[in-house]
């Protein structure tokens, strides 16, 4: 700050450079939403790993098409993805006579006289015992003005595969720092107080042992197994009737019906809720964002509502995100394709944040003992783009020799060089096997992509380019708002959006052999006129040269003449 002299002697003042520099933001981040086993839903979840998927969400599920395309995106080089989970709840069947109620979302869990329930919707809930004991301090009481009969320790675990134990000590039934409510909702992620069930503050704890009713009756089905070897038909009567009680019990909670677009993706106030695909606005509350967004199929039919496709696209146009579409199931040919492609009703959008692959894979499922079943490929597409962008950078097309599709053994639809020639000019990305390559991405157009548009964003590197330097001069110029406008703060823009831009430019991220043909930063009393100034506005334009993936590659071959003597 400017020194005031007062004194004689030497002052220091710092002189600030006007140096603010603009950070790229991420590119791959691919957000995924759709049905999970468990976990909590309408909300934005960051992983990092397939290990955190299966730990949050519960891992591969055969009634749900979410998993397979995480775990195909972390195959093919994925990094960091969002996933909402939606649920649907159980409606039960209201026309059979006399009518079957729907089962529950939530499971409850007792340990003496507390009433809990799951977290979160499903079944896993089943698989939560809980124990109360009373090893407490009276000094701990003392100094939350409680008495010791008023604390206990509350001990849950999940029984259930890869489960984790959670112990919440001296907890309390009373209005306190640790009442036992505010302390599940703030730091458990297995139960909840029972929201039907009223907290009675005068209700002092019961001592409960963790106990599993199942294994203990397996345990004495064991024990008389081995007392009584001589009557195998009371054994097997045994069997079959402990089989149906844990089947019971595990049936108690849905796991929830088929998502529909306008009661779990669109829901009514979806937006002002933040639910559904607009879930995804709480990264955006908390600085975050999205790149991709990849809508698994959820449908009976394996496709995806042709109408969320629309407003998805529109979703990420708004987000400055790409929205990766799976072909549908019925294209099980090119011709089928090419035909409903260029249908004029086809209800794809024609979006140029959007791209579409075909065919589908064709892979092992590893809970139907491996057998070979069709998977949509948007999972395996977002991993490749994530791989690319890490390897090479967003401008390079994630297509080709390189974008091989890890954990793909077939393609559901082989193709040609020529069928493919027939669908690449309409923007219909192809996947493809070549021998010794194997599986790959063969196609790097976007829904505007088709030749007779001619639309500048044909190119999916051209359009996420775009993107990534919207998105980041968005973020890295936002100290601009209330800076006096004038010649000052317009040479701060042009420099640090210069800087920005030219460092891309040594990245090789546009056309061009120096700065002047690759990119321009312009903002100054031309671009911001004086009734811009008296409305608030200041004006930076932005230019850059993209470089346009070779999608043809022509040979040219000439026989040279012998010299010829004149």
């Amino acid at each position: 700050m400017p020194v005031a002299p007062t004194y004689p002697g030497v002052y220091i003042e710092e002189i600030p450079s006007g140096v603010r520099t603009i950070v790229g933001v991420a590119t791959s981040v691919t957000a995924f939403i759709g049905r999970a086993l468990r976990g909590p839903t309408n909300t934005a979840t960051t992983i990092n790993s397939f290990g955190d998927f299966e730990r949050i969400f519960g891992g591969l599920w055969v009634d749900s098409n979410l998993g397979y395309a995480v775990r195909d995106f972390y195959l093919n080089g994925g990094s960091q993805a969002i996933i909402v989970r939606l649920y649907h709840a159980d409606s039960g069947d209201p026309q059979s006579i006399p009518p079957i109620p729907g089962k529950p979302a939530k499971s409850k869990v007792t340990a003496g006289n507390a009433s809990l329930e799951a977290a979160y919707e499903g079944s896993w809930g089943s698989n939560l015992r809980a124990a109360i004991d009373t090893n407490v301090s009276e000094d701990v009481a003392n100094r939350m003005g409680l008495a010791k009969a008023d604390l206990f320790n509350l001990s849950v675990r999940d029984a259930g595969p890869g489960g984790i134990t959670e112990r919440f000590l001296n907890v309390s039934y009373k209005d306190s720092p640790r009442r036992v409510d505010n302390v599940l909702e703030a730091e458990s992620r297995l139960v909840r107080w029972d929201s039907s069930s009223a907290l009675d503050p005068n209700n002092p704890p019961v001592i409960a042992e963790d106990s599993d009713a199942v294994t203990k009756a397996e345990k004495n089905l064991s024990d008389a197994l081995k007392a009584v070897p001589q009557v195998p038909a009371d054994i097997s009567n045994a069997r079959t009737a402990l089989a149906a009680a844990r089947k019971a019990m595990e049936d108690a909670v849905s796991d929830g019906d088929l998502l529909t677009k306008a009661d779990d993706f669109t829901p009514a106030n979806g937006q002002t809720n933040k639910e559904g695909i607009y879930a995804l606005e709480q990264l955006f509350a908390r600085d975050g964002l999205f790149n991709l967004l990849c809508i698994p199929p959820y449908l009976d039919t394996g496709d995806v509502d042709a109408g969320l496709l629309a407003e998805a696209a529109a979703y990420c146009e708004m987000r400055r995100a790409m929205l990766i579409i799976d072909s549908p199931v019925a294209w099980n040919d090119k011709s089928k394709a090419r035909d409903e492609f260029t249908d004029p009703n086809s209800p794809l959008p024609r979006s140029r944040n959007a791209a579409l692959f075909f065919p589908r894979l064709r892979q092992p499922n590893p809970l139907h003992d491996e057998q070979m079943e069709y998977f949509a490929p948007c999972g395996a597409v977002a991993g490749i783009f994530a791989r690319t962008d890490t390897q090479r950078g967003v401008w390079k097309a994630p297509a080709g020799l390189d974008a091989t599709l890890v954990g793909v053994p077939q393609l559901s639809v082989p193709l040609t060089d020529d069928e493919n020639g027939e669908l690449n000019p309409l923007g219909i990305n192809c996947l493809r096997a070549f021998p010794n390559a194997g599986r790959v991405v063969w196609g790097a157009r976007t829904m505007r992509g088709a030749d007779q548009l001619a639309d500048e964003y044909k190119y999916i590197p051209v359009r996420r380019l775009a993107l990534y330097i919207e998105e980041s001069l968005y973020r890295g110029l936002k100290w601009v708002v209330f800076e006096p406008n004038d010649e000052p703060l317009w040479a701060q823009i042009r420099l640090n959006a210069g800087a920005f831009m030219h460092n891309l430019f040594r990245q090789g991220a546009f056309q061009g052999s120096t700065p002047r043909d690759a990119y321009f930063v312009k903002c100054d009393k031309e671009t911001t006129t004086q009734n811009d100034i008296n409305l608030g506005i200041v004006n930076v334009v932005v230019g850059f040269a993209p470089l346009k993936p070779a999608e043809f590659v022509i040979i040219k071959l000439q026989q040279m003449a012998g010299q010829i003597q004149a």
